[in-house]
């Protein structure tokens, strides 16, 4: 492909935007940018041509590389400094609804988490109690899964009928709450088994949860069981397995239970991440993510390939949310930040 005529200003922005599609690496907005710039355009369009024979690699890669050129000499310097800082867009596609949980970014107020998801992109945080979600509101930002307002404990659950009394009443409060706020989801854990057989944990859950799962259907709100895993972080966690959770899920009877689908969990307990997707969609209704093993960053330094596990979701029509919960590394906040970026990038299917 040749660069543009350096004449002169490109006057179709479809035909900008064609460019911007095949090159994979340049947007319209750098585009335009270049061509504004008050460099010689013959000098422009080498720039341009450079970068499109940079295609594979990263914007900010390949600006760094283009400095180490002759192209980089006297007036070019301006312009490559200048687009080095420029930052750079990634449009989502809108097939996924992306969130984040708020606790693996903790390191960030929440009001800065709010500005971060932003300029991201998306709109959704996971797992925020009431008396922040108007920190969230003040933002625009959605809470996509919702902690009660009380004391959160993932051994101390539904299993355990010495629980009932303030978990009941948690949910009775929190769900109106949820409903009025124009939120949907809120968490439920199992609780611990402490040498409980499975047939005692679903009779001790059913008779807690359809306590208050009838409010749940009135008020239009999704109650939802996460699965996590019992060989690494949660020892003895009762609902670690996809067809134990299923089980309660048809046990309760309400379309307003389903299971909150930990796909860095289950992949640590039971693998097999595509095909229990698939063979569960009707009663799953979130997902959260994580790099296995360790938990962290989901790209190609650990075992899970996420864009084939997102295409998977997207074709059992799921449309709530996936959240990221990886804990990111990094030597500063920035850094770390990124690493989010890149996550919803990757699962951007």
């Amino acid at each position: 492909m040749n660069p543009l005529p350096g004449s002169h200003l490109c006057s179709s922005v479809q035909y900008l935007a064609k460019i911007s599609s095949a090159v994979g690496l340049l947007d319209v907005e750098l585009i335009f940018y270049l061509y504004s710039r008050p460099e010689p355009k013959t000098l422009v369009g080498l720039i341009f041509k450079r970068l499109l024979e940079m295609k594979r690699t990263s914007r900010r890669d390949a600006l760094k590389q283009l400095a180490l050129t002759p192209l980089a000499l006297g007036s070019a310097s301006p312009l490559l400094s200048a687009c080095e800082n420029m930052e750079q867009v990634h449009k989502l596609k809108s097939n996924i609804n992306h969130s984040v949980c708020q606790w693996t970014f903790n390191f960030l107020p929440l009001d800065e988490l709010c500005q971060v998801v932003k300029k991201i992109g998306f709109n959704a945080i996971d797992l925020i109690a009431p008396k922040d979600w108007p920190t969230l509101q003040k933002y625009g930002i959605y809470s996509s899964m919702c902690y009660i307002a009380g004391k959160v404990s993932l051994t101390e659950g539904f299993n355990d009928k010495k629980f009932h009394p303030q978990l009941i009443k948690d949910y009775e409060e929190v769900i109106p709450l949820v409903a009025k706020a124009g939120y949907k989801n809120v968490i439920c854990f199992s609780g611990s088994r402490n040498g409980m057989d499975d047939e005692t944990g679903w009779k001790n859950c059913v008779d807690g949860i359809k306590q208050f799962i009838g409010l749940a259907e009135k008020n239009k709100v999704m109650v939802q069981m996460e699965l996590l895993n019992s060989k690494v972080n949660h020892k003895d966690y009762m609902c670690d397995k996809t067809p134990w959770g299923v089980e309660l899920v048809k046990r309760i009877g309400s379309p307003n239970f389903k299971l909150l689908y930990d796909i860095y969990h289950m992949q640590i307990d039971e693998g097999d991440v595509i095909r229990t997707i698939k063979d569960n969609k009707e009663y799953i209704g979130h997902y959260h993510t994580g790099g296995v093993p360790g938990r962290n960053i989901i790209d190609e330094s650990q075992e899970l390939y996420y864009p084939a596990i997102m295409k998977a979701i997207l074709e059992t029509g799921f449309t709530d949310y996936v959240a990221q919960e990886f804990l990111p590394l990094g030597n500063n906040n920035d850094e770390k930040i990124a690493q989010l970026k890149k996550a919803v990038k990757i699962c951007d299917v």
